[in-house]
């Protein structure tokens, strides 16, 4: 989660050169506190990341960073799980917590005056938690059902299927969730475990926007964080893109497709020229594939495009639910429009996705939630803040032939991964698709960090 030492200059770190508002402090045992002042707010929003999740686990573990995230709220040693509840609501605030791929975290909105309080909750959940073994079974069971709710929703099974496929045998292909199996033979001494492996002072970024003042944030964070061990034990085994394919007919009144290539870290030159790519491709009413498949053809309600970026590697996606009757039709005309990005995408659609994003970027801003999670990842990721200014002059030096380039090198050098889930028929399997887009099935690492 670290980032690589050769990172490409479009991401290179550039310094102390922060907005005004935001200030770092880096403890002694490496917990990264960083705030970002937000003068009009009399609220406040702070969490604390941690560079630990899904990816990180051994087989044995899969589904446990899910679980510790649930453990966290069921009691301390001074609290219960309802005192917990019960603090934080009396004062307005809520907290809460979310487990990924990469990271989990744990995070509160308050009042201003309410802020230590707040911090004085997720210090004590993140390091005290009792991890009671009566509470543990309650917890598991809770989850068995998350997990069956899951596979009853045919988009979460098309999505998990997704993942693991385009990650094939690796622990990032892994539903986060775990396995009804791995959950149900976790034990309090496996979770304690897990804790002292990652939840250390160099994994954690502990960050705060709005109505905060740095100075007592550092002061609060290192009173209550600041004795953590600073190293972690294990690093997550590296990922790749693979591609591959897994079908899953279903009697359902819709197919849930996904059809992916490889897609770009988010240090990878290409990073940001994915995401306006998605975006022009499937990101809106006005995209190539809203146009074509809904608009034009009526092949299905809902099309739109994604790319995943994860620290070494990620993926390019599709996604669409359409009748039995539809979906051969769907995957030609969508694999039409991949190959036609790279020959014609043109300088309005790049001006368009463009501006999506930008608008995108500020209007979230405007959350001190957004604010506070998105100062979190950067400072994971890169070891400092991405200004705004930045990241538009990043947007701005995108032209037509790059993303062109791009399209192409998606789409074009496979292999592809295709997931689907309901009245499917004979959809044609990554082979069929790889010879509509010419292209191979070969398996191959996808480019994590190209200069």
């Amino acid at each position: 989660m670290k980032p690589a030492s050769n990172a490409p200059a479009e991401l290179a770190l550039a310094g102390e050169d922060y907005d005004t508002n935001v200030e770092r402090t880096v403890l002694p045992n490496g917990v990264t506190v960083v705030t970002d002042r937000m003068e009009h707010l009399e609220s406040a929003s702070l969490g604390v990341w941690l560079q630990a999740g899904a990816r990180d686990e051994m087989p044995e573990e899969h589904g446990i960073s899910h679980l510790v995230e649930h453990m966290a709220f069921k009691g301390t040693s001074t609290r219960s799980a309802q005192n917990i509840a019960e603090t934080i609501e009396d004062v307005g605030g809520d907290l809460n917590a979310s487990t990924s791929t990469e990271t989990t975290s744990f995070h509160a909105r308050v009042l201003r005056k309410d802020v230590p309080l707040a911090l004085d909750l997720l210090s004590e959940i993140l390091t005290d938690s009792k991890i009671d073994a009566d509470e543990l079974t309650r917890e598991k069971h809770v989850i068995l059902q998350e997990i069956g709710a899951a596979q009853d929703n045919p988009e979460d099974v098309c999505f998990d299927d997704f993942q693991q496929a385009a990650f094939a045998g690796q622990p990032l292909g892994r539903p986060i969730m775990g396995t009804p199996e791995t959950v149900t033979n976790f034990t309090p001494d496996a979770i304690r475990k897990y804790l002292a492996d990652h939840y250390h002072g160099s994994n954690m970024v502990v960050a705060a926007s709005g109505a905060v003042d740095h100075a007592d944030i550092v002061k609060q964070v290192e009173k209550r964080l600041g004795s953590l061990p600073a190293e972690s034990v294990r690093q997550p085994e590296p990922g790749f893109y693979t591609g591959g394919e897994i079908l899953k007919p279903r009697e359902l009144q819709e197919a849930q497709i996904a059809l992916g290539f490889g897609g770009r870290a988010y240090q990878a030159r290409d990073y940001y020229a994915s995401q306006v790519l998605a975006t022009a491709l499937g990101g809106g009413m006005s995209s190539r594939l809203f146009q074509q498949v809904r608009e034009k053809r009526g092949l299905c309600y809902s099309i739109y495009a994604f790319h995943w970026a994860f620290s070494d590697t990620g993926v390019f996606g599709i996604h669409a639910a359409t009748e039995a009757d539809d979906v051969e039709e769907l995957i030609g005309v969508v694999c039409q429009e991949l190959l036609s990005c790279a020959d014609n995408l043109s300088q309005k659609e790049l001006d368009r996705a463009r501006a999506q994003i930008e608008a995108g970027l500020l209007m979230a801003q405007e959350s001190p939630a957004a604010r506070c999670s998105m100062i979190a990842r950067q400072f994971m990721l890169f070891g400092r803040q991405v200004t705004n200014e930045e990241l538009m002059d990043r947007l701005a030096a995108l032209n037509i032939s790059r993303l062109r380039e791009l399209a192409a090198d998606l789409f074009t050098s496979g292999p592809p991964t295709i997931s689907a889930t309901g009245p499917i028929g004979n959809l044609s399997g990554v082979e069929t698709i790889a010879r509509q887009l010419g292209t191979g099935t070969d398996a191959r690492p996808a480019a994590a960090s190209v200069a």
